[in-house]
Formats: C-alpha cells, sequence, structure tokens
C-alpha cells in the first residue's frame, strides 16, 4: 500500500481546488430577435443561427 512521501500543506490544496469553481455564463445577442443567448446555440425564440434558420417554430396563438 503506497502513502504519500509528505503532507500538503491546506493552502496548496486549496490553490489546486480553485480551478473547480462556478464560472459566470456569457451571454450573446441573437441579430434577429437581440434577445439573450449562449455563444455558438440556435436561438430558442426565433430559430436562427447565425442569420439562417434551422428550426421551424411553431407560435402558440
Amino acid at each position: 500500500m503506497a502513502l504519500p512521501s509528505k503532507k500538503r500543506p491546506r493552502s496548496e490544496k486549496r490553490k489546486r481546488r480553485i480551478n473547480q469553481r462556478l464560472k459566470k455564463i456569457t451571454y450573446s445577442f441573437c441579430p434577429q430577435c437581440k434577445r439573450p443567448l449562449k455563444p455558438h446555440h440556435f436561438c430558442p425564440f426565433c430559430g436562427t443561427y447565425k442569420g439562417e434558420e434551422v428550426i421551424k417554430l411553431k407560435l402558440k396563438k
């Protein structure tokens, strides 16, 4: 059974874990309807991606 050769200090452990934090989500805006959406995703409101219609959406009346 292998044991660690040296005990790691608390600060070293915390420095390693700082990269596991939650990151702020960035948003871009749809060029058609100007609503916020995640980058590299199609717009769920108008169904376009990079100015082209990808999905035809049925509008509720």
